[in-house]
C-alpha cells in the first residue's frame, strides 16, 4: 500500500506522480499565474473612497480584457494604474472627454444636467467650477462623496492607464 492512492480518491484527481503528472501541474501552474496576472486581475481593497460599493478590507476583480474591443463607459469602475501594476486606485467614470463636468452642492453635473447617481450614499457638499475632459481622458471620482473634497484623489486620467473593468 505504500506510496499508493486510496481506492476512494479518483485517479484523474491524484494522479501518480511521474514527470507527465508533474508537467501538467507546471503547466497548470502557469496557466492560473498568467490567468490572474494578465486577465483576471485580483485587487483587495484598502480604503474608504469607494464605500459602499467597495468596502475597505474587501476584494475585486479587474477584468483587464473589458476594453480590448470596448470603450470605457459611464459610471464603470476601473482600475487605474498609479505606478507600476502594484499601486492601483478603484474609481467610477463619471465623464468622458469633450465632457464638462462640476459638482454643485453636492449634484454631479455633466455638459449642465444633473446625474443621479444611486450608488453615493450620505450626505455630500462638494462644490467644483466646471472643466472640460481633455481628449483621450476620463474624469473619475470615489462613490464615497460624504468625505471632504479634499481628501479624494479624483479628476482627468488619460486612457491609457486604465488597466480594466471591475467587478
Amino acid at each position: 500500500m505504500k506510496g499508493r492512492i486510496p481506492r476512494s480518491i479518483p485517479a484523474w484527481l491524484v494522479p501518480a506522480m511521474n514527470r507527465r503528472s508533474l508537467l501538467r501541474v507546471l503547466l497548470l501552474g502557469l496557466a492560473a499565474w498568467l490567468f490572474f496576472s494578465r486577465v483576471l486581475l485580483p485587487l483587495r481593497i484598502d480604503g474608504r473612497s469607494m464605500e459602499p460599493t467597495f468596502g475597505d478590507g474587501s476584494w475585486a476583480v479587474c477584468n483587464r480584457l473589458a476594453y480590448l474591443f470596448a470603450q470605457p463607459r459611464r459610471f464603470d469602475v476601473v482600475a487605474i494604474r498609479m505606478a507600476g501594476d502594484r499601486v492601483v486606485l478603484l474609481k467610477r467614470i463619471v465623464a468622458l472627454a469633450g465632457e464638462t463636468v462640476m459638482f454643485r452642492k453636492g449634484v454631479l453635473y455633466v455638459d449642465g444636467r444633473p446625474l443621479a447617481e444611486p450608488h453615493v450614499q450620505g450626505p455630500c457638499n462638494w462644490n467644483l467650477a466646471p472643466r472640460t475632459v481633455a481628449p483621450g481622458r476620463l474624469y473619475v471620482v470615489g462613490d464615497n462623496r460624504a468625505v471632504p473634497m479634499q481628501m479624494h484623489d479624483f479628476g482627468q486620467v488619460d486612457r491609457q492607464r486604465i488597466l480594466g473593468k471591475v467587478w
